[in-house]
């Protein structure tokens, strides 16, 4: 984590408050399970890559109350003037240590709707006061790691680089985003602090204000080329973009004779697809056809496809605001909710959530997903309630539509994607330690799960659906839970 003091605080008062109720009616004990997810995969796009668990296992494992929390807690009042919350719990807080089960999708796999992220079992109380930070870390980081793999998509394999960070929401933001984009599929960032943090590759040349520093441009070229030999990527747009590529082909030709080579240029505005076209005309006539050309300017993924399609003749994409910010859509909006509760007799029983918008009724159940594939390819995914197994019919039926259904053939293996992550408070896999090589690891696991996906799911723009479902056992179920509270509320 990047911060020394305390972040148990970092929750929603309600989160609290039921926790204080729990404690004063003798429930806080009470084991419950609760799975974390999104109802629609974010940018109208067909799956989200899962990542942050990283961040949320460094956040599990430092779980405290430190003094200084409890003490601003007893400042807290009600509408009465009282305090809010009973000393009694305030002390119970003040000894508090996890002791929860956590289940979770290894960062860099390829989810869809509906599937639990992240699976937390333990007190009830526990449980509860974990939603608002888990849902912050993961959110984020999905949603970032899934629009770097789209942009990532759309360049054919062509490197893009994150520049982010002056665009990013906070320190916090910058930071959670170049994790997630290096994650997600780009090639390096410009954010400094997240290559040291994470071991992120760092690249980045000079901006405008270094050419015009300078009295004109080709001093300008000559004077960084002095400066950094080893890192020449020049900025041609200052002035005349055209122009900007004929003096940089010049300075690169002086900066060989000293025995070094000009990397290349970078557009940062204007009518890329023929600025490109273009520049590589001159570079390649010019004695440069290694150099490499480098554009940036509110490029994401439709913009990319767009200046491919036009013949651009781009090599590397330089993606900031639109990437750091996930410009398009803000959030994943995904939820965490409440899929059973032991009862006294230590018998697990389904809760569900239901609402007038079937996209928001919940799935009841101690969840687990399986992947299902064969030798031609994935099958499809089933959610099932792991205390009852599944069904020996092999079928899976949409959530949001029962008459959508799908036999797993009998010759599809299936690998459960929810995997240990915590037992009994204690980290066991080592998730938080973010080296190079573990970083490394879970983008290629990025790239080996895009890899497997039919292209028609990984389309920009009304992508097929990737079969995912709920084990016909669980379905019946959950569809007899729905009659039953109908019946009772007259509905």
């Amino acid at each position: 984590m990047h911060y020394a003091t305390s972040l148990a605080l970092l929750t929603d008062l309600y989160q609290l408050t039921m926790a204080s109720g729990y404690w004063k009616l003798g429930r806080s004990e009470q084991e419950a399970v609760f799975h974390l997810f999104f109802r629609e995969p974010p940018f109208s796009g067909g799956y989200a890559v899962a990542a942050g668990l990283g961040p949320a296992v460094d956040f599990l494992k430092s779980f405290r109350f430190d003094a200084s929390d409890v003490e601003y807690l007893t400042t807290l009042t009600g509408n009465d003037g009282g305090p809010l919350f009973d000393g009694g719990f305030l002390d119970y807080l003040s000894e508090l240590r996890l002791t929860c089960d956590v289940d979770a999708m290894p960062e860099g796999t390829v989810a869809f709707a509906q599937q639990p992220l992240v699976r937390v079992r333990g007190p009830i109380l526990q449980c509860q006061i974990l939603e608002t930070a888990l849902l912050n870390i993961i959110n984020f980081q999905t949603l970032i790691s899934t629009k770097a793999a789209r942009i990532s998509g759309a360049t054919g394999g062509e490197p893009v680089l994150e520049f982010g960070l002056r665009r990013a929401q906070g320190i916090d933001g910058g930071l959670a985003a170049s994790r997630a984009a290096y994650i997600g599929g780009c090639a390096a960032t410009s954010n400094v602090l997240a290559g040291k943090q994470y071991g992120i590759p760092v690249k980045g040349t000079h901006a405008h204000s270094w050419v015009m520093s300078f009295d004109d441009e080709t001093k300008a070229f000559d004077r960084y080329a002095e400066a950094m030999p080893n890192n020449c990527v020049f900025l041609v747009d200052t002035y005349d973009t055209l122009e900007g590529v004929r003096k940089a082909v010049e300075a690169g030709k002086r900066l060989r004779e000293r025995g070094y080579e000009m990397i290349g240029i970078r557009l940062d505005s204007g009518d890329l697809a023929y600025l490109s076209i273009e520049a590589r005309k001159l570079l390649d006539n010019g004695g440069f056809p290694d150099a490499t050309i480098v554009a940036s300017n509110d490029l994401d993924e439709n913009i990319i496809q767009s200046l491919k399609g036009q013949g651009a003749r781009i090599a590397v994409w330089g993606v900031g605001t639109k990437l750091a910010t996930a410009y398009d859509q803000p959030a994943l909006g995904g939820v965490y909710k409440l899929g059973a509760i032991k009862s006294g007799e230590g018998e697990w029983e389904p809760k569900l959530k239901l609402s007038e918008q079937a996209v928001k009724t919940s799935i009841p159940g101690v969840l687990q997903v399986r992947r299902f594939e064969n030798e031609k390819g994935l099958v499809g995914d089933m959610i099932y309630d792991e205390t009852r197994g599944i069904d020996q019919r092999s079928v899976i039926v949409d959530a949001g539509d029962a008459n959508r259904r799908k036999q797993i053939p009998p010759d599809a293996t299936g690998t459960n994607l929810l995997v240990p992550v915590m037992r009994a408070g204690e980290v066991v896999v080592p998730f938080t330690e973010e080296s190079k090589d573990k970083i490394d690891d879970t983008r290629a696991r990025t790239q080996r799960e895009l890899g497997r996906l039919h292209p028609a799911v990984k389309r920009l723009m009304n992508p097929h659906e990737h079969p995912v479902g709920l084990d016909i056992g669980l379905h019946e179920i959950r569809d007899q839970m729905i009659r039953e509270v109908r019946w009772d509320f007259g509905d």
